[in-house]
């Protein structure tokens, strides 16, 4: 039995040195120390042999696995070294190529005009502020003169977290957040995003605002006028026609509907080519922010005296703003992360 061990290790030994993959490798292995091995069957094979022979058998045989083991496990580091110095060698990189820039992220389109909005406030003096996205009942609506059967509270308007609490339905409520702990004179921009119960080509869900507003004494309409006529000419860049029509807000009276001459058509109504304007819907003008003067009512909730102080505030909506700048007809794309649509404004 000693000459056929000693054959079958030669065999098995010769077979590995001749190996060149760790598949053939792997392969001897199963062959020799599998379940079904020559090696396993020899192993299980000593309860056949005489008692006083399987110490010795048994140990020889422990002495040719470990022998297959190591020898297996010295190819394998073998091959792998040989594999690697091939592969040095065959797949060389010449480092003299230029190499390839990863693709760099760009500011989101809505976050560019936010900026540049910022941007042209902080210009005339204004400072930021920002609040909370979920508001509570009298902030949101009661301290801003909003009574408590008034439709803005209706759920088809809110979403409501709880009887008391609600995804603010504008930035305004930063208004009274910063009126309450600061006196006057105040300069303030507030962007931020706010939500609202509806979804189509022209409104969403979740959108952006920036709010502002201007408290001291003697503040006038004609202030209010001024800051927002040099506000729209920076932000469309052109000296277009603006117009104030009154209009209603529970927190400003007066108030009024601010209006600029159509981006696209220059307030003609029509197109070069003689086609209706469809932005402005041939009206020349186009619907941009709503303003007005702080209701009296507002100070007395933040505890200013209404017969010294005097201030205007503003609204605008951010993605209205951007979908004229960029010519941009749905706004749900926007919101839709196709790299297609965003990679336009890096």
């Amino acid at each position: 039995m000693n000459d056929s061990l000693e054959a079958l290790q030669g065999e098995i030994l010769d077979r590995i040195q001749r190996s060149n993959s760790e598949q053939e490798l792997e392969q001897i292995r199963i062959d020799v120390l599998g379940r079904s091995g020559k090696l396993t069957l020899l192993l299980r094979g000593l309860r056949e042999i005489a008692p006083e022979e399987r110490p010795r058998q048994g140990e020889r045989l422990n002495q040719l696995r470990r022998a297959v083991e190591v020898s297996l496990d010295g190819r394998i580091e073998t091959v792998k070294e040989q594999a690697k110095a091939k592969a040095l060698a065959e797949e060389r990189v010449d480092i003299t190529l230029p190499g390839s820039r990863p693709a760099r992220g760009t500011s989101h389109p809505l976050t560019l005009v936010i900026d540049e909005i910022i941007d042209i406030f902080w210009g005339m003096g204004f400072e930021v502020a920002r609040g909370p996205d979920t508001e509570d009942d009298y902030h949101n609506f009661e301290a801003l003169n909003f009574p408590k059967d008034h439709p803005a509270r209706d759920m088809q308007d809110t979403f409501f977290v709880s009887n008391e609490w609600v995804l603010r339905t504008h930035t305004s409520p930063v208004q009274i957040r910063t009126m309450e702990t600061r006196k006057p004179p105040l300069q303030v921009v507030v962007p931020g995003a706010v939500y609202r119960h509806d979804d189509d080509a022209t409104h969403s869900p979740m959108f952006h605002q920036v709010e502002g507003f201007m408290v001291d004494e003697a503040i006038a309409f004609s202030d209010l006028k001024g800051v927002l006529t040099s506000f729209l000419r920076q932000i469309f860049q052109g000296d277009f026609g603006v117009r104030f029509r009154p209009s209603f807000f529970p927190f400003t009276e007066p108030s009024a509907e601010i209006d600029i001459q159509c981006v696209i058509c220059g307030g003609a109504g029509a197109l070069s080519s003689g086609q209706t304007c469809r932005v402005c819907k041939a009206s020349g003008w186009l619907e941009i922010l709503g303003a007005g003067m702080i209701d009296p009512a507002v100070f007395k909730f933040v505890g200013y005296d209404p017969e010294k102080a005097s201030g205007f505030a503003f609204g605008m909506g951010v993605e209205r703003i951007a979908m004229l700048k960029y010519g941009i007809d749905d706004i749900r794309l926007f919101f839709q992360n196709d790299l297609r649509f965003l990679r336009q404004f890096s």
